[in-house]
């Protein structure tokens, strides 16, 4: 077993507030990276912003604000997620960061040397929203299929270009020798058929006139890194390249053993599984070992939305439900890899019934006969996670894996019910004591379980174990 891990999110545009959809893939990021810890590796889980490009700076200026100010504020937005959702990442990059304008502008030299940027005029239709041109078979009725809101925009300008098209054979024989590269494996199939229709150089610049915020390109000051190109560098700047380049072998891989993990959403199966191991490519540095490609979560049945008001932010849930609770929701009752519907109604639900008098009321059951009945907390020792468990986790199977969790927590309390240690322990003490022991020491084994997925409420149940104490309500049941 390889000693590091790497691990990665995509990193947010700043130019809203955090929503669901980006709370799932930064949870199920956070659960790996802590199961991975648990495991004894030496972790590096990479987050932060995304805050170059035309869609940022125009909102910056409808606001009235300089962008930077603009990023600055919503940076922090995005930061405050590390206490809301319990994250345990170990780097937030920002791409305005001076380190990080540096990298990019190294990785772009590096493309150049190997003969595969260059500049052309050209005219194409753009959707500000993906920050992504389009072609017309991508189109419906003319507007971009995520952001049928927009304009699709004619842009009419030289810029410089990445040779994606030389890539097209060389992507097509490494997805052939790495058929686990995309998880799932049906987003694998994706991007074969993208390359069955073949590669199309794209753009990786703007005219600086017309759009100002970006990082320099490298000998021309007329030009700034179209904000793709920019922000893919942000998995390795992280890491300190292009100088720590120790850092970087140990948790980024070798080209003979690539060592990172990335995670995204569905839209972005073409940027993270082409176009950035294409460019990596270019700068002869190791690809990424794995992507993990997660479904969208939609509200009522109908894609989440400003303009029809089915936003849903985390923010509120964790302030009214707690944070675990969230976690919980999004990493058992959200498929990791197919879309998944939300709304508060069943949130709710589920809450109550699963946590409030699931979880909740069967620890409250087993620690207040422990208090009552046992003279010293139990010893108990972990040994490990099994491997029915460890391999749906290492499949990315979060549901089954938490479904795994709660096939014991009911066994445990089916247990209860038919040994009645409450009945035994008055009539045997001795008998009713040992019963009650081995209900603590499957509660902790559970614990153990529940520690990656929900680590508040895993270490109030071991405090409660090791304390001998019934602990206070871990979840409060909502009417």
């Amino acid at each position: 077993m390889k000693k590091t891990f790497y691990l990665t999110t995509t990193i947010p545009y700043v130019n809203a507030a955090p929503h669901i959809g980006f709370a799932l893939e930064i949870v199920q990021a956070d659960l790996i990276a802590r199961y991975q810890r648990l495991m004894g590796r030496d972790v590096f889980f990479n987050f932060g912003s995304d805050e170059h490009g035309v869609k940022i700076y125009r909102r910056a200026l409808e606001e009235g604000k300089n962008p930077q100010e603009y990023t600055d504020e919503y940076a922090e937005k995005f930061k405050a997620l590390r206490s809301a959702l319990n994250l345990s990442y170990d780097a937030f990059v920002r791409t305005t960061d001076p380190h990080h304008k540096r990298a990019a502008q190294e990785f772009w030299k590096l493309c150049v040397a190997a003969g595969d940027i260059y500049k052309k005029n050209y005219q194409v239709k753009y959707c500000v929203g993906c920050e992504l041109e389009k072609t017309d078979s991508e189109l419906v009725d003319g507007k971009c299929p995520l952001h049928p809101n927009l304009t699709i925009e004619l842009i009419d300008e030289e810029n410089y270009f990445f040779r994606f098209s030389k890539y097209q054979e060389p992507l097509r024989e490494f997805y052939a020798s790495h058929p686990d590269f995309v998880v799932p494996d049906f987003r694998l199939n994706e991007i074969r058929e993208l390359l069955k229709k073949g590669l199309e150089d794209f753009s990786i610049s703007r005219v600086k006139e017309k759009m100002p915020w970006g990082v320099a390109v490298p000998g021309d000051d007329t030009q700034v890194m179209y904000v793709w190109f920019d922000a893919l560098v942000n998995y390795i700047s992280t890491l300190g390249w292009p100088e720590d380049t120790e850092k970087f072998e140990k948790f980024w891989g070798t080209k003979e053993y690539p060592n990172a993990l990335q995670f995204a959403g569905k839209d972005q199966v073409r940027q993270q599984t082409a176009m950035w191991q294409a460019m990596l490519m270019s700068a002869q540095l190791p690809h990424t070992r794995q992507v993990f490609i997660h479904g969208f979560i939609t509200s009522g049945g109908q894609k989440m939305s400003k303009s029809l008001g089915n936003v849903i932010e985390p923010m509120g849930i964790v302030a009214e439900y707690g944070t675990d609770a969230l976690r919980y929701y999004l990493l058992r009752h959200i498929h990791p890899f197919e879309d998944s519907d939300f709304t508060m109604e069943q949130f709710k639900e589920v809450y109550n019934a699963n946590l409030a008098n699931g979880l909740g009321n069967l620890c409250a059951r087993i620690m207040q006969l422990a208090e009552t009945n046992l003279p010293e907390p139990v010893k108990v020792e972990f040994t490990g996670y099994p491997k029915e468990f460890t391999d749906l986790l290492d499949a990315f199977k979060f549901n089954q894996a938490f479904d795994y969790i709660f096939a014991r927590i009911q066994a445990l309390d089916q247990t209860i019910t038919q040994t009645a240690p409450f009945k035994v322990v008055k009539t045997n003490p001795e008998e009713g004591r040992d019963l009650i022991t081995e209900l603590v020491k499957e509660l902790a084994a559970i614990d153990l379980l529940l520690e990656p997925f929900m680590p508040e409420t895993s270490q109030k149940i071991i405090d409660a174990i090791m304390a001998n104490k019934k602990p206070t309500n871990l979840f409060v049941r909502k009417d």
